[in-house]
């Protein structure tokens, strides 16, 4: 079964504008359907329509894919808590997969996906560390 990317875009004012947002998740070739968003609603707020659908439309192997962290959680107890429920259900970070294609340097993910590249290094350590657990425990 392949793997369906699944994308969130938020704006926290009416006055801003979703573009530039969606056309970051098309460059990463989240098709144009699978795309949901939140519209003038900030990130404090728990309640996003979009964003449950999102979670709704996400499967157990499938990338959910945004912009930039802070258009998905505004603070890491809420990016852990969010980054934890997606985890328990099987949904993959997409940075692993790109950096798997070799298409993308270090610097090119961490420009990409809006993040140091301390941080794209600590992300590619984690997976390797759960492979390795993973890979003991069924030994």
């Amino acid at each position: 079964m392949t793997a369906t990317l699944i994308g969130y875009a938020r704006c926290s004012t009416d006055e801003q504008d979703l573009t530039a947002q969606r056309q970051i998740l098309r460059g990463l070739v989240v098709a144009e359907d699978r795309i949901y968003l939140d519209h003038g609603l900030t990130g404090t707020r728990r309640t996003r329509p979009g964003l449950d659908q999102a979670f709704a439309a996400v499967q157990a192997g499938d990338p959910l894919v945004v912009p930039e962290l802070d258009r998905l959680a505004r603070s890491v107890p809420d990016a852990r808590e969010i980054g934890d429920s997606l985890v328990a259900r099987g949904v993959k970070s997409h940075l692993l997969q790109q950096h798997r294609s070799g298409e993308h340097t270090i610097a090119d993910l961490a420009e990409l996906f809006s993040v140091s590249r301390a941080t794209v290094y600590r992300v590619l350590e984690r997976q390797k560390t759960t492979v390795s657990s993973s890979s003991r425990a069924g030994q």
